[in-house]
């Protein structure tokens, strides 16, 4: 068998049989219509390297692409991927860290929980960030190739091609007004902290002593069954708090929505650590005790209570105030009209 026929035969076979004689029959007329009346070999491959690559050419008479996301919806599919995966990863962790703790009922000290809990926080980040590429991979590469547009042009973060005047909705957004990734990231790792102290404050929280193995908690500062009484207000200041970092991300920018949202979830918030504080059943019975064998009293206590609440609701009207701050900052269009 000749070159030619070897060259056809490796197109043909990648394509469905019914298509396999009409176009082998075309191939052969376009590689002869490129040749000499007696080709050489040389000739021969010559003109095969022009045809290009057997799988390429099968590739555009399958109209079938041979890539999983190609530049038509490659931008859009980098977007939602750096928009979900951190989101996705962050989720899990705060969900993984509330729920190890509240359902740890071993008698582990608190540093190989830690240990044990890092490890778990590495798979588990891992294991959520590869399942959202891969599914959402997936689904690209699945609407790729349905579609049967006959643009191959790339489309915007909008599901359209783009335009020029796409560009009189391009903003140049001032450092001040941007809502940076690492603080969004910042928010999220606060909210699994105190949310993991909220869940485990009996175990976290107290007089610790030496007893020669090691410090044990021996008075846990809080009562854990106040605490977790309040526990429908705590989740709802979660997720708000995980909507309005989902929300920021989206946004990039501080805008009235924004502003509006995340001085809701800073009322929720330092509402439901009013409500927990001012609980006078709140602190356990044995930690005062200790803190009257220690201290001579309690009174000190109540300035801590005190003053963690004048921080909590400073801290939240401030927040607040900056967010419709920067909220007002205007954008300046970056372009500029023709003189």
């Amino acid at each position: 068998m000749n070159l030619i026929d070897l060259y056809i035969g490796e197109v043909t076979r990648r394509l469905p049989e019914k298509n396999r004689a009409d176009i082998a029959l075309e191939l052969h007329s376009a590689i002869e219509d490129m040749l000499p009346e007696d080709p050489s070999e040389e000739e021969i491959k010559t003109a095969l390297a022009e045809m290009g690559d057997p799988a390429v050419l099968a590739s555009g008479y399958n109209d079938r692409p041979m890539h999983l996301i190609g530049p038509r919806y490659f931008e859009m599919y980098l977007s939602l991927l750096k928009l979900i995966v951190p989101i996705a990863v962050m989720v899990t962790l705060i969900v993984l860290v509330i729920t190890t703790i509240f359902s740890n009922a071993g008698d582990a000290t608190v540093g190989d929980a830690a240990a044990s809990l890092v490890g778990d926080v590495i798979s588990a980040a891992i294991a959520t960030a590869v399942q959202v590429f891969a599914w959402l991979t997936l689904v690209f590469a699945v609407i790729e190739r349905f579609d049967r547009s006959a643009s191959q042009k790339p489309l915007t973060g909008a599901s359209k091609e783009w335009t020029p005047d796409d560009l009189k909705e391009v903003a140049h957004i001032p450092k001040e007004k941007m809502i940076s990734k690492y603080e969004i990231i910042g928010a999220l790792i606060w909210t699994a902290i105190w949310s993991a102290g909220y869940f485990y404050a009996d175990r976290l929280v107290g007089i610790y002593l030496d007893r020669g193995d090691g410090l044990e908690l021996t008075a846990p500062a809080f009562n854990q069954e106040v605490l977790l009484s309040y526990w429908p207000l705590v989740v709802l200041a979660i997720i708000l708090q995980i909507v309005l970092a989902a929300y920021k991300w989206r946004a990039g920018q501080w805008t009235q929505r924004v502003a509006v949202l995340n001085a809701v979830v800073q009322a929720v918030y330092v509402g439901t650590v009013i409500l927990i504080f001012t609980n006078p059943n709140l602190i356990n019975q044995g930690f005062l005790d200790e803190m009257a064998a220690v201290f001579g009293g309690t009174s000190g206590l109540n300035w801590i209570i005190g003053s963690i609440l004048l921080i909590a609701v400073i801290a939240a009207v401030s927040d607040s105030y900056q967010g419709f701050r920067r909220a007002r900052i205007p954008s300046e269009n970056r372009v500029e009209r023709a003189v």
